[in-house]
């Protein structure tokens, strides 16, 4: 085998690692997340482990990585068919961030709603990619915040999305679809210049 195709597999194979800790982040939060059991659904043996990683913290850290990146792109792929429906940006980002959907989500969603309580009891390291994965959900909205908003009304609509998607979780069902109904209804009030 070339080098080329051993790298090209080594990559894959870590892609596939990645995928199988972020599904467990969202699902089954930081304790949650074994070694043994990411590696087993990554398709790959337990003693791989270590070709790609140097501890469980690493893999963790890469894994809120990933899953950000990968919640980022699901919601942008959502908000653009809002998009195309006539929606703002900013509409379509509550809309969609703020849906049942989402709030169903265990593959795909927001690494910070799904993990924001524990993250604070975490490695330092894995706080500090925490914290990169909010000020990434703040400059989202901030780009999409007309421009007179003050430059904390960011941070304040991001916490409040974050924070109704874990309550909304918390609630399920009915109770949780009219607490996102609601939030969805201020905040395009309150923030979206057409509504």
């Amino acid at each position: 085998m070339s080098q080329d195709a051993r790298q090209l597999r080594h990559q894959l194979s870590h892609e596939r690692i990645l995928d199988a800790a972020a599904r467990a982040l969202r699902r089954s939060g930081i304790a949650g997340v074994g070694v043994a059991e990411v590696m087993r659904q990554a398709g790959l043996t337990h003693g791989g482990f270590y070709a790609h990683f140097a501890s469980r913290e690493a893999l963790l850290t890469a894994a809120l990585d990933h899953a950000g990146r990968q919640g980022t792109e699901h919601l942008r792929t959502r908000m653009a068919e809002r998009l195309r429906e006539g929606m703002t940006p900013l509409r379509a980002l509550f809309e969609e961030y703020l849906s049942e959907a989402h709030m169903a989500a265990d593959d795909g969603g927001c690494p910070v709603a799904a993990l924001g309580s524990e993250l604070p009891r975490t490695d330092a390291i894995l706080r500090v990619a925490a914290a990169q994965r909010v000020r990434a959900l703040v400059e989202t909205v901030r780009a999409l915040l007309p421009p007179d908003h003050p430059a904390a009304a960011a941070a304040t609509v991001a916490a409040t999305m974050s924070g109704a998607l874990q309550m909304a979780r918390v609630l399920g069902g009915d109770g949780g679809s009219a607490l996102l109904r609601d939030c969805r209804a201020t905040l395009i009030e309150r923030y979206d210049r057409t509504a």
